[in-house]
């Protein structure tokens, strides 16, 4: 749906424009598309925008069985609670297309597949989150963190030795 409704206000903004004059410059313009400012570095992109969101999604799934606590469910327990998971899935989707913006996207090949991957795992988890199917949001986020440990593992294997098993033991 959000497909069609973006769809129509391209075409309902190309009629504007072609209504406001018939000056060439303008056409030109139009046909180049908007300018844009990458303003965050990719590092920054994904320390304040991406992980806290997914962070804040996973913080959302599954169970915890803890000594002094005892075991207790991660799941939202209101509309309201799912209805922000929702929101912050749907913030997944586009962080998937933010990455694949000339100048953001780093090749054409893999960067583009593992974007991807995450705008579809973000439709998922919105769909999960929607319908308060708790196995589905849990397996959703799975995914999700399958997504960003592979890409992490292609471009900045780095970050991903952080969370290796042999880095958690000192």
């Amino acid at each position: 749906m959000t497909g069609i409704l973006r769809l129509f206000a391209v075409v309902i903004f190309a009629a504007g424009l072609a209504a406001c004059g018939s000056d060439s410059d303008t056409a030109s313009e139009s046909a180049a598309g908007p300018e844009y400012t990458l303003t965050l570095s990719m590092a920054e992109l994904m320390a304040h925008v991406l992980e806290p969101v997914a962070d804040s999604l996973w913080r959302s799934a599954g169970w915890i069985d803890d000594e002094i606590e005892g075991y207790y469910e991660l799941y939202p327990t209101t509309d309201e609670g799912w209805h922000q998971a929702e929101e912050r899935a749907a913030l997944i989707v586009e962080i998937g297309n933010t990455l694949m913006l000339p100048g953001r996207a780093v090749d054409n090949d893999s960067w583009a597949t593992y974007s991807k991957a995450m705008s579809t795992v973000g439709l998922n988890m919105m769909q999960a989150a929607e319908q308060q199917n708790e196995e589905e949001f849990f397996q959703t986020g799975a995914q999700l963190y399958s997504v960003c440990t592979a890409c992490h593992q292609s471009y900045s294997p780095d970050i991903a030795g952080r969370f290796a098993p042999s880095s958690l033991s000192q």
